[in-house]
Parts: C-alpha cells; sequence; structure tokens
C-alpha cells in the first residue's frame, strides 16, 4: 500500500476513534454501524479521485458530493432523484430532519433516543469530521492540523456527557490522532530512501526503507515512544493538577448545560450530603433583605421536577434571554395577599456555580455578566462560562400569603400540569402509595393532605435528622428512609414529594439554601451548612407552595400551622427551633435530647459569625493561583518556542564576523548556507541532501518561483559554499547575510498568505531540534551502555594465560 493510501485508511481510523466519544449520547448506539460505512466509502472516494491529475481542491469537493449523495440514500432516498441523486426535495427533508435533530437535542437529556434527526446530525457529523481529517492529513499531506477537527468532535461529546467525557474515549481519539501522525512521519521518512542504522542489511535489498530485518528502526521506534510518552502524561497529568472545589451544585456533579440553549440534568445529592458534613461553616452567601419574615427567606437555586426511579433532576428545559421583568409566577391569583420586597446578594468568590441563588418568586433581578432564563423553574443560569464567584446582584421578590382556607378551596390544577408533575415512575413500590394514603386518610382535601404529610416526617412518624446516612433519591432509597426514619433533608423532601404525586398533588423538590444566621449588622450570613432542599406542591390560585418537612431544619410555613388563621393578617410563623434568641437561624437547638451526631457537627445551637456583610471567604489559596498561573504560561509559551529558537538561530548565523583566518570564513559561510536551506524548508520546501549547492539553489530557484534578484542571491551564496568546501584557497564572500534576506524577501513574496504565517510562527525547520535531541539521547544512552560494560567487565576476576606444551 502506497504512503497516501495507508495514511487515507489512518484518517478513517481516526475520525472513528474520536466518534466512539459520542456513543454514551445517544441510545441505541447502532448508528455507529452506518457512520462507520459511510466513512470508509468517503474515504475511498477521495483515494480514487487523488489517482486522477485533478487539482486538491477538487479531490475535497468530489468526496462533499459523495457524502451528501451517501447521506440522501440513507435518509432521504424516497425524495431523491432516481433514488440516489439529492434533488430540492431530498434537501428540503434533509434540512427538516437537521431542525428536527437540533429540536430533539434540545428537548431531551443524555442519553437522548435515536431519532431521525439526532442521527442524521450525529452521523453527518462525523463524515464532515471526517472529510476534514482527510483533506487535511492525505490532499494536503499535513497530519498535524488534523486534530483540530477530531478535537472538535471529542469537546462536543465531553460537553454534552453528564459528568464529562470518560478517559477511555479519550484514548481512543489521542491514540487515533497519534497514529496518523506516526503514519505521516513514517511516509515523510520513506521518501528519504534507506535508513542507515549502522548496520549492514540483507543483500537482497528488502530491509531498506524504516524497517530492518522486519523490525522498525530508530525513527520509527523514537516516534512511538514519544507518542506514548506524550498519551501518558495526557492522562496523568490531570489528576497531579489542583481543582477547585465550587460547593453546592458546582462542577463537581455536572451543571448539566447542554447545546441549543437548553438546560438538562444534574445530581446534587452528593454535594450536599458534603457540604452539611463540612466541619468550618465556611460562608458562601451574605445579604440583607427589607423582608418582614427574614426566617422565610430561601434562596432558591433550581427546581427538581423529573423523577425517573432512580433519582430527581430536572427536566430539559429552554432559556431564554433575561426580561426586564420576570413573568407573573405561574397559579398565582389576585385573591392572594403577597408583598414584593428588595433584596442584595454578595456572592463568596470560591463559590462558583451555574444557578444563581434567588428567593421565589423573582420578580426582577439586576446581575452583570451573561445569564439566561429558565421560565419553568424561574432559575437564572450563567451562560458561555458564567458563575456565581464573586458575583453581587439585587433582586424583587414576592412574598406570597395564602390562607388555610385558600389552600383547602384550591380548584384542581390545570391538566397538563397536573399529568407532568403527578408522573410516578412505575418502579416506585407500592408501599409509597401505601403508606400516603394511610397518612393522609381523613383528609378533606389536597391542603390537609399536604399539611399531614408534613406532620408525619415532622412529628408523628418517628423521624430523626442525620447527615450520616448514605445519600440516595432512588426507589429503594426512599422505601429504606421510611423503614429506617433517619435522614437528612434530601431524604425528607424527596419522599414527602414522591409521596404528594402518588395521591394526585402535583409537586417538585426546591434546591438551594436555608435563611441563614443574622449578623449583628442586621445582614444575614449563609454557610455551606445552609444547604437545603425542600418540596413544592401546587395549588391553584397560589401556584407552586413552600412546605417543610425536615425537622430541626428551617422554618414551618405559617398557612401550615394547626391555628392558621382563615383571613387577615397572618401571624409570625413559628420556627423547628427554641432558645432565648429571637435572631432568625436555620440552626437546631442545643436541648439535651439533640442527637450526638448533629452535636458532634456542631449543629447544636448557634454559632458565632462572621460580622461582615461581604463574604470574608478568602478564595483560592495562593499556591493553587500560582499552579494556575504557571499551567497558563506554559500553553502560551510552549507554541510559540518554534518561533522563538527560529529567530535565535537566524539572528545567530546572520551575525558571524567576517573573521580573518579560513576557518572563520567557512563557518559564516556555511551558516549563511544552512540559513537559505531552513528558510525554503520553512516555506515548504524541504532540504535534498543528495544534491550538490548549485543543484539545491536551482531546486530553490524554481520551486521557490524566485525573482532574478533573489535566484542570484541564491546562487551567490552556493557559490560561495562550494569555494570553502572545494577551493582550495576559497575566495572571502562579502555580503552574504544580506544575499541570505534577499532570498528570504523572494521565497516570502512568492508564497500565499498561510504558507507566510506558518513559515513564521511554525516553522518546518524547527523540526531540527527534535532531530538534535533524539541524536543526543542516543548518544546519551550508547555511552551509558558502554560505561556499564566497561564496569562489568572490569569487575570479573583475570585468568593468566598458560602456554601449553
Amino acid at each position: 500500500m502506497s504512503g497516501r493510501g495507508r495514511l487515507a485508511v489512518c484518517s478513517v481510523a481516526a475520525t472513528l476513534l474520536a466518534a466512539c466519544s459520542m456513543l454514551p449520547l445517544v441510545e441505541p448506539a447502532g448508528w455507529i454501524l452506518p457512520a462507520t460505512i459511510l466513512l470508509a466509502v468517503q474515504g475511498g472516494a477521495g483515494a480514487v479521485i487523488r489517482r486522477a491529475p485533478v487539482p486538491r481542491t477538487l479531490v475535497v469537493v468530489g468526496q462533499a458530493l459523495v457524502a451528501l449523495v451517501l447521506l440522501t440514500l440513507v435518509f432521504a432516498r424516497e425524495r431523491a432523484i432516481a433514488g440516489v441523486l439529492p434533488g430540492p426535495e431530498a434537501v428540503r427533508h434533509l434540512a427538516h430532519l437537521l431542525v428536527s435533530g437540533a429540536d430533539d437535542v434540545a428537548r431531551y437529556a443524555t442519553p437522548a433516543p435515536a431519532t431521525d434527526g439526532i442521527r442524521l446530525m450525529l452521523i453527518g457529523g462525523v463524515l464532515l469530521v471526517g472529510l476534514l481529517v482527510d483533506a487535511l492529513a492525505v490532499t494536503f499531506r499535513s497530519a498535524a492540523p488534523a486534530g483540530l477537527p477530531l478535537l472538535a468532535l471529542f469537546s462536543v461529546a465531553a460537553a454534552l456527557t453528564e459528568g464529562g467525557a470518560d478517559w477511555l474515549w479519550f484514548l481512543l481519539a489521542a491514540g487515533g490522532y497519534l497514529l496518523l501522525l506516526l503514519t505521516e512521519g513514517r511516509d515523510r521518512l520513506s521518501r528519504w530512501g534507506r535508513v542507515f542504522t549502522g548496520g549492514a542489511g540483507p543483500r537482497d535489498g528488502t530491509g531498506g526503507g524504516l524497517f530492518s530485518d522486519g523490525r522498525p528502526t530508530a525513527p520509527v521506534r523514537t516516534g512511538r515512544r514519544i507518542g506514548l510518552l506524550v498519551l501518558g502524561i495526557a492522562l496523568v497529568a490531570p489528576a497531579a493538577l489542583p481543582a477547585l472545589d465550587g460547593g453546592l451544585l458546582a462542577a463537581r456533579t455536572g451543571n448539566g448545560k447542554g447545546g441549543g440553549g437548553t438546560i438538562s440534568a444534574v445530581n446534587p445529592l452528593v454535594s450536599m450530603q458534603d457540604d452539611l458534613n463540612q466541619p468550618d461553616n465556611r460562608q458562601v452567601l451574605s445579604y440583607r433583605t427589607d423582608s418582614r419574615d427574614p426566617q422565610d427567606f430561601y434562596l432558591r437555586i433550581l427546581a427538581l421536577d423529573t423523577f425517573d426511579g432512580s433519582t430527581w433532576r430536572p427536566a430539559t428545559r429552554r432559556l431564554r434571554d433575561v426580561p426586564e421583568r420576570l413573568p407573573d409566577p405561574a397559579g398565582l391569583g389576585p385573591d392572594v395577599a403577597v408583598d414584593e420586597i428588595r433584596s442584595s446578594v454578595s456572592a463568596s468568590p470560591s463559590y462558583r456555580q451555574t444557578y444563581l441563588p434567588l428567593p421565589y418568586p423573582a420578580t426582577e433581578v439586576r446581575i452583570d455578566g451573561s445569564w439566561r432564563y429558565e421560565p419553568a423553574g424561574r432559575t437564572l443560569v450563567g451562560d458561555d462560562g458564567e458563575t456565581t464567584g464573586g458575583a453581587r446582584y439585587r433582586v424583587s421578590s414576592l412574598v406570597v400569603r395564602p390562607t388555610a382556607a385558600q389552600l383547602a378551596a384550591a380548584p384542581a390544577a390545570p391538566p397538563a400540569l397536573r399529568r407532568e408533575y403527578t408522573r410516578v415512575p412505575p418502579s416506585l413500590p407500592k408501599v409509597v402509595g401505601e403508606t400516603a394514603a394511610e397518612v393522609t386518610r381523613g383528609a378533606a382535601n389536597d391542603y390537609e393532605r399536604a399539611v399531614k404529610l408534613q406532620d408525619f416526617f415532622v412529628s408523628d412518624g418517628g423521624f430523626s435528622y442525620s447527615t450520616s446516612v448514605d445519600s440516595g433519591t432512588g426507589s429503594t432509597a426512599i422505601v429504606r428512609f421510611l423503614e429506617d426514619k433517619q435522614g437528612f433533608c434530601v431524604h425528607f423532601s424527596f419522599t414527602m414529594a414522591a409521596m404528594a404525586r402518588t395521591l394526585g398533588i402535583p409537586a417538585r423538590v426546591a434546591v438551594g439554601f436555608a435563611p441563614g444566621t443574622a449578623q449583628a449588622d442586621g445582614s444575614m450570613s449563609v454557610g455551606l451548612r445552609d444547604a437545603h432542599a425542600w418540596p413544592e406542591l401546587y395549588f391553584e390560585g397560589t401556584g407552586w407552595t413552600r412546605f417543610e418537612p425536615t425537622p430541626t431544619r428551617g422554618t414551618t410555613p405559617s398557612y401550615t400551622l394547626p391555628d392558621a388563621p382563615s383571613g387577615g393578617e397572618a401571624p409570625e410563623p413559628a420556627t423547628q427551633e427554641s432558645g432565648p434568641t429571637a435572631v432568625p437561624s436555620t440552626e437546631p437547638s442545643a436541648a439535651d435530647d439533640c442527637p450526638a451526631q448533629m452535636r458532634k457537627q456542631g449543629e447544636c445551637g448557634s454559632q458565632a459569625a462572621p460580622s461582615a456583610v461581604v463574604p470574608q471567604d478568602q478564595g483560592t489559596p495562593p499556591g493553587v493561583v500560582l499552579g494556575l498561573a504557571a499551567l497558563a504560561l506554559a500553553v502560551l509559551v510552549l507554541p510559540s518556542l518554534p518561533l522563538i529558537w527560529r529567530l535565535r538561530l537566524r539572528r545567530r548565523r546572520l551575525s558571524y564576523s567576517a573573521g580573518r583566518t579560513p576557518a572563520d570564513t567557512t563557518a559564516r559561510t556555511l551558516a549563511a548556507w544552512r540559513e537559505v536551506v531552513d528558510t525554503a524548508w520553512d516555506h515548504g520546501i524541504g532540504p535534498d541532501d543528495s544534491l550538490t549547492p548549485r543543484g539545491t539553489a536551482d531546486r530553490l530557484v524554481r520551486l521557490g518561483r524566485l525573482g532574478p534578484g533573489a535566484s542570484a542571491a541564491a546562487h551567490r551564496v552556493a557559490d560561495a559554499v562550494e569555494q570553502v568546501l572545494y577551493a582550495p584557497e576559497p575566495r572571502p564572500a562579502v555580503g552574504l547575510a544580506e544575499d541570505v534576506e534577499r532570498v528570504r524577501a523572494g521565497l516570502r513574496d512568492s508564497a500565499g498568505r498561510r504558507a507566510r504565517i506558518r513559515a513564521v510562527v511554525a516553522p518546518r525547520s524547527a523540526a531540527r531540534v527534535i532531530r538534535a535531541a533524539s541524536e543526543r539521547w542516543a548518544a546519551f544512552r550508547g555511552e551509558w551502555t558502554a560505561r556499564g560494560e566497561r564496569i562489568r567487565w572490569a569487575g570479573r576476576p583475570r585468568v593468566p594465560f598458560r602456554r601449553r606444551g
């Protein structure tokens, strides 16, 4: 197989290996088989077209047309001309499928179903990436830039996969790219002829090229070792780099933000349990509010409204631009009393997550940065990497004050909302619904059922609060929680919401922070251990309404108290705490019956909190900052090393003094000649050591399309080289540096824009550094091997020679 044939096969293989990272995004994964077949046909078409004497751009155009025909055969055969050619109707159908696929991507969380639109996007995307890789690596013979489309394909999969792409997919994608580079390097070296390694090869001539006695020679082995070393560093280095902890719902759980302007799933459970068990209640938020009831000021992050039997998660929603004033809350009627309050919030610099903590329901938000609005959950989501770290914002919100009579008389919820928010998975054990029915026996309406469920968890059911239990939200965890009667806010809220759904009450779970602790200056401090989850139940006329089933945490809503008024002014809501202070707090009291686990965590009694309004978190440690800065500096400097090396080498070569001895003349002339050869190499004219200096100059003039002035300069430098190499008494040459600059200017003028940029930014002659390093390493190893042999022989006892006879 020819060199280009091997490159074509490797480009197809590299694209397929990178495409494997897309497998977790869609179920079932059968799309990969037709993608493989179509990609192979597209690559084969390119190999056939390249055999004809046509411009390289026509090869790419021909492959693109072949890809379009293949997609038409698979997805629009009935609408194609003669069942093959993509006519206007077939093109419109393909466009319709692309739009449908984009809508499906926005609608479904990963893994998404393999709809026709999603399959077209996947297979078409793989063919497009394969076309780019084949064009760069095979048609234009430049494999290194082919890594960019492969990286783009892997990056899409990593961005859409919850928790990021698995290391196995990275290993496959990187291995495919490495295979492509090694194949191109082997092809380039093979065009130089036989590689001599110091030993005699077979006399039949079969040992020429890159292999000696059937084994790869030093350049191939060195390339493989370098590739494996780099791949190993790429896998191991991230584990050694410093990581930042964003706290609740931060990057460690994944924000689930997908493409298409949507928001998808997030699992806050492990993060929340870790935050609640922190030995230091680190401050993450600080706020001021003009609310009369700061103990009801819950800061809500997002709502989990989908229960699939294994976890609660937010449904996939479309995002919009943040309006000047947010729409009215769903279900809120004019008869329910509301107060509008205003608050200012400051986030700690170290508290970085994509969801903005807001009181519910917020009506207006003033914040700098790039944020999007999700209407169903009334949440703000950071866009383009925007996070809450160090954010300061103002928010207006409503305090909804329904009465018990209004909630009891609430009409049925709209059918669509009721269907969505009362859905329970078939795997939910019957004991959950049976327990809910037993607890709420005798209740006359949904409001009374909701209050009975809350009282069951708070006081009547014998439950206790503990953060030492195993976290979990699936059906098995709910049953275990009902049996063991121990858990923290996640278990209480998730179980109450599931039980409410079995009773036909629309329910979801809100995740965020409890009100926090009051400070001496009138502000409120919210720490990590204020992370909280609570159920929200829907009542028509009031909307989504907070309940508090977790004992010793938060405050009981006034409309759920036994003596809740039927109208008029609502009394001060009672809290689930006791103590001599009237300052609102979410910390449990230090009663004698406080559980040992809570006392160990320091949750029995109020704690002294910092008095500053703005969070006093010191942010990222200096060592981490220095490490990240060094890493960023390395990322910026390393790509520029070839440019810096080339500039220094050119300056040194052209700065040789005239000298007085023949040796000085020789060194100066050869340095100028090397600069001419390397400059031509940088502009795409590779060196050919088999030619004489005069032949090299002729080749440079012909391939570089040099003008008369640059051509004469190249021949003058070549003549000077032949003088110092072959003349008994070489004539001293003058003006060599000026001639080199004339040749360089001629090459630059005749080259295209991209070639000129690459000659400066990524000079090809920088490969001499790698070659020199490889030679020095081989010499170093040889020296140490020889030294070891001498030491080993020196340690052996000498045997005296005895003459026989």
